[in-house]
């Protein structure tokens, strides 16, 4: 009788392999801006690195500059946003204190772009997507300013539209700052703006 050979042992199964990062070329580019709005929003735009965006991420640190090239590319990107959805914001006004009201809720629920936005020396001038939000949220403005009759803004309704500008983004700078947490008090922001508008433009709607 022949003896029986022996069983070969069994090989150990392979671990398997690490899932891949969720993150594809289509959206990796709003992780990235996401992650960087909220390092913005709690430490301002000087605390932004590509390398911990990268990290927070959950991507390769050269990733992000696929995107963005350099962290002044980063924060453009994150500006030229901030005005589309400013524009977007303004343009559905329904006169030129709900323009004002809407500016001062943009900062309130944007704070890390309105940052952004208004600080030029952090970023890219001359490009297109910037540009071509900044006019929009430009023209957003004016189009409500020039829906005033002159007897309300006067005469300039450039210069009208300087100082509607003016009163929006100063109440809305103080206000991040907290500047005006004794004269707001527990009154909603955008309310008490908007009385200070009908101050300004006794002829304004609303």
């Amino acid at each position: 009788m022949s003896a029986t050979k022996p069983t070969k042992p069994t090989k150990p199964a392979k671990p398997a392999k690490p899932a891949k990062s969720p993150y594809h070329h289509g959206d990796l580019r709003r992780a990235v801006l996401t992650a960087a709005l909220d390092v913005i929003a709690a430490d301002g735009p000087s605390g932004l690195s590509l390398r911990d965006l990268a990290r927070r991420a959950g991507v390769s640190h050269a990733a992000p500059a696929h995107h963005f090239k350099d962290r002044t590319g980063l924060l453009t990107a994150i500006a030229a946003e901030g005005f589309g959805l400013l524009a977007a914001t303004i343009g559905e006004a329904a006169d030129l204190k709900d323009a004002g009201v809407r500016y001062v809720r943009f900062a309130r629920e944007h704070p890390a772009h309105f940052q952004v936005m208004f600080a030029p020396e952090l970023l890219r001038e001359g490009d297109l997507e910037l540009a071509t939000a900044r006019a929009l949220a430009s023209d957003a403005l004016s189009g409500a300013v020039s829906a005033v009759p002159p007897e309300g803004r006067g005469p300039d309704a450039r210069l009208a539209g300087v100082a509607a500008w003016s009163l929006a983004h100063g109440f809305a700078t103080l206000l991040l700052g907290h500047n005006l947490d004794g004269a707001v008090g527990e009154r909603e922001p955008e309310e008490v703006f908007r009385v200070l508008a009908g101050m300004l433009f006794r002829g304004a709607a609303g």
